[in-house]
């Protein structure tokens, strides 16, 4: 399914369960379940959540620096051959597809939150580690599992439960709905790997028209129900 269509699924579904268990919709929830929605494709580095946080005017940016920064290792780093070493790898980076780009700067991010997060927030450690973990696997793979729904949801209310319910569960719910859509699709997920049981229905393939009016069937669905969880609010 399309990264708009889970957005658009994921987020109503969520907030109208919140209204309707009688939880707040704060400004909160409706960002981790924004997230929620469209996290667990991020295993896929041209997914609407990655290239959204890695917009490809970042990705040129980082090739226009990375070549000068090779130059500069070369000449200015006194660490022969091993400044040569590093250079040419800089430089080979440089060439790298967008795709593989964007899992370069995962890859970074995540370091960067493992080595340094953690003066801010421990939990960043954890976040940081799923983040490089994240770069090596295939799409659909153990972020579209039950697992993977239960890192997010662990997270979140390990963090935010003190505030309230309405946090963890929205983000948690908008991830359900994330891999209850993707189970749609002829490829389906398997949600309890190494077992082979895989959820598929087989109602669509993605970037087709059928798949299209399929997901436009679940976008209305969605909506209908959001209508009858805050209709009360404006009658």
């Amino acid at each position: 399914m399309m990264g708009r269509s889970h957005l658009i699924i994921g987020t109503t579904l969520s907030l109208s369960v919140l209204q309707l268990a009688g939880m707040p919709v704060t400004a909160p929830a409706v960002t981790v379940a924004l997230i929620g929605s469209l996290l667990p494709d991020i295993d896929e580095p041209n997914s609407l959540l990655v290239s959204k946080a890695l917009p490809n005017s970042l990705i040129r940016l980082l090739q226009t620096i990375l070549l000068p920064v090779a130059v500069f290792v070369y000449f200015y780093v006194q660490a022969k051959p091993w400044n040569l070493l590093l250079a040419i790898l800089i430089a080979m980076v440089s060439f790298l597809p967008s795709r593989s780009l964007r899992k370069v700067l995962m890859f970074a991010i995540g370091l960067g939150l493992v080595f340094y997060g953690h003066a801010f927030a421990p939990w960043n450690l954890i976040a940081g580690s799923l983040l490089m973990l994240c770069t090596t696997l295939t799409h659909r793979g153990l972020t579209h599992t039950l697992y993977g729904t239960a890192v997010w949801t662990g997270l979140l209310y390990s963090t935010t439960h003190l505030q309230g319910p309405e946090i963890w569960v929205a983000g948690g719910t908008a991830y359900v709905m994330h891999l209850l859509a993707d189970s749609l699709t002829n490829r389906g997920i398997r949600p309890l790997p190494p077992l082979k049981w895989r959820i598929r229905i087989n109602l669509m393939s993605t970037g087709t028209k059928h798949g299209a009016v399929v997901e436009n069937v679940c976008i209305v669905l969605a909506l209908i129900l959001a209508w009858i969880a805050f209709s009360p609010l404006f009658l």
